[in-house]
């Protein structure tokens, strides 16, 4: 979780209501823009939530393009390389729903026998790791690494960002957790 100190709101508040000024955008503009209910972002910026939700601060940054240098001095140091790489996080987001957003033609519909193959490396060894499955409402259409990223949820990646910030063997740990609970819920019988 990442920490702020606590001017952090105060700070953000004036930067964001600064540059949305100078973009002449509406906050109902700006929800949409980043994604969230007009009514949530509201309740952020009046200080009716009782902490900063590192994700929509991240995503306001990142979607409006603030300066981070203005607003990073709120954040913990210690804090400051995960909340870096939160809003880097977003802003990729962005780049990629640009480029698939400017790309022509809907997906092909002729089915592939090829399987990317992604090599990972856990404790030290590398393995190769298949992927692409049928994606739903196109039987014939795999679903590459790039689609499953951008299916996930902003707390799905900022987890995944978290987890590959973490040492070798603090990733170990947490797979192994991992797999306990979905052990326990399979043999609960737990549907997902």
């Amino acid at each position: 979780m990442i920490r702020f100190k606590s001017d952090f709101l105060e700070v953000f508040l004036a930067v964001f209501n600064k540059y949305k000024t100078i973009k002449g955008l509406s906050q109902k503009e700006v929800s949409e823009m980043v994604g969230v209910h007009e009514s949530k972002l509201s309740r952020f910026l009046t200080f009716k939530t009782n902490n900063v939700d590192e994700q929509m601060v991240a995503n306001i940054i990142a979607t409006l393009d603030l300066p981070l240098r203005e607003v990073i001095d709120g954040v913990d140091d210690e804090s400051a390389d995960s909340f870096i790489s939160l809003v880097q996080f977003y802003k990729d987001q962005k780049m990629t729903e640009q480029r698939a957003s400017q790309e022509e033609g809907p997906r092909s519909q002729v089915e592939t026998k090829t399987r990317t193959q992604a090599t990972i490396n856990i404790a030290g060894k590398k393995q190769q790791m298949p992927f692409g499955e049928t994606m739903v409402g196109q039987p014939k259409t795999e679903l590459t690494l790039r689609d499953k990223l951008e299916a996930l949820s902003p707390s799905h990646k900022a987890f995944m960002s978290d987890f590959l910030n973490l040492n070798g063997n603090d990733r170990d740990l947490m797979v192994n957790l991992g797999n306990i609970l979905l052990n326990v819920f399979k043999q609960r019988d737990v549907k997902f």
